[in-house]
């Protein structure tokens, strides 16, 4: 534990080393976060490391040695069958523990949190944990909750274009090795694909990634539905946040090519009339939403809001109560080290007040 101020929360981020972690690492300093003193925690594996933050050398420990006790708010993003183990053992040291994993966001006790959207689900932790969203709900639900509460929200169909960051560094890494294979062997063998192109195995991503898209993430689900963990998420999970557990939802999640922020194409079917002139009146003044043309994964990367655009008629829901538009989003920002920190900074105001 290094000491960084004299006043303020006692903060420890699990899975510091990993690519979340690094992100998650720049938004503490970025947001001037109120940390008193600071731990960084891995596996065995990337123990030892020392990472600077803000001038302070930070070794970071072993999890599976390292004394819990006197932490005041822990963020995870080490996995799932990781929080499993860990994240009920933070707690009964003392800590709030702020999951990044899908582990347990549909745990009835435990509150599934966008902090613009449903901040008030924090007012209720009983079992001291707290989850993030997946990164394709969070990145809709800024735009889609203002809308729900506007016109009265039915039905959702969306399908995702996921950036490989989101497979974490393999998947940068295959993406990379990738395109690099087949611009070396030349701009024709790109242009007729297919079999032209001799690719390395894929070794992350299920099929080859570069220049493709793969409607494969996750595992398929053993309930009979043909749907993937990933897809099923978005339903489950927008469900909970929205507190609208017969929403109708349905969700494709595609792979693609892209290194870095989601793009999301979105149906949205309304109790009442919802012209797109209605909703850019409404997310015009919404948190953590931009309006924009065209919203695309290089607009996105790097940012924190949630960019809509192309809000159109859904031509094939009758009268005026369906909206098509699409959504992108930073997925490692805002999709998971972001929204973790705000959570923690709602939790240090909540519990803390006294020591900021």
């Amino acid at each position: 534990m290094v000491q960084i101020s004299e006043r303020g929360v006692n903060v420890a981020v699990l899975g510091a080393t990993g690519q979340v972690g690094m992100v998650m690492r720049r938004v503490l300093d970025e947001r001037d976060f109120p940390v008193k003193d600071l731990r960084f925690l891995a596996s065995a594996h990337s123990a030892g490391q020392v990472l600077s933050w803000r001038g302070h050398d930070i070794t970071v420990e072993d999890v599976a040695t390292a004394d819990l006790s006197g932490i005041d708010i822990a963020i995870f993003s080490a996995g799932g069958g990781t929080s499993k183990v860990w994240a009920p053992r933070f707690a009964e040291a003392g800590a709030y523990v702020i999951d990044n994993s899908s582990q347990w966001r549909m745990h009835d006790n435990v509150p599934l949190v966008v902090a613009e959207v449903n901040p008030q689900d924090l007012d209720d932790v009983p079992d001291r944990i707290i989850a993030n969203p997946n990164c394709t709900t969070m990145a809709i639900m800024p735009v889609v909750k203002p809308l729900a509460d506007a016109f009265g929200l039915k039905r959702l169909i969306v399908s995702s274009y996921q950036a490989v960051s989101g497979a974490g560094r393999a998947g940068v890494e295959q993406l990379m090795n990738e395109a690099k294979a087949a611009v070396e062997q030349g701009a024709d063998k790109l242009v007729f694909g297919g079999d032209a192109i001799d690719f390395p195995e894929p070794t992350k991503v299920v099929r080859t990634i570069a220049f493709n898209e793969v409607p494969m993430i996750g595992a398929i689900v053993d309930d009979g539905s043909e749907e993937t963990d990933e897809e099923q998420k978005l339903r489950n999970e927008s469900r909970k946040i929205l507190h609208l557990p017969e929403l109708k939802a349905s969700c494709t999640c595609v792979r693609v090519g892209v290194f870095t922020a989601h793009g999301m194409s979105v149906n949205a079917e309304f109790e009442q009339d919802a012209t797109p002139d209605a909703a850019r009146e409404v997310l015009s003044k919404a948190q953590a939403v931009e309006l924009v043309d065209i919203p695309t994964a290089q607009l996105a990367a790097g940012k924190t809001p949630s960019f809509v655009g192309r809000i159109r008629q859904d031509q094939a829901v009758d009268g005026k109560k369906g909206l098509a538009f699409f959504v992108t989003n930073d997925n490692l920002r805002k999709g998971a080290a972001l929204n973790a920190v705000q959570l923690a900074e709602l939790v240090a105001s909540k519990h803390f007040a006294d020591r900021l």
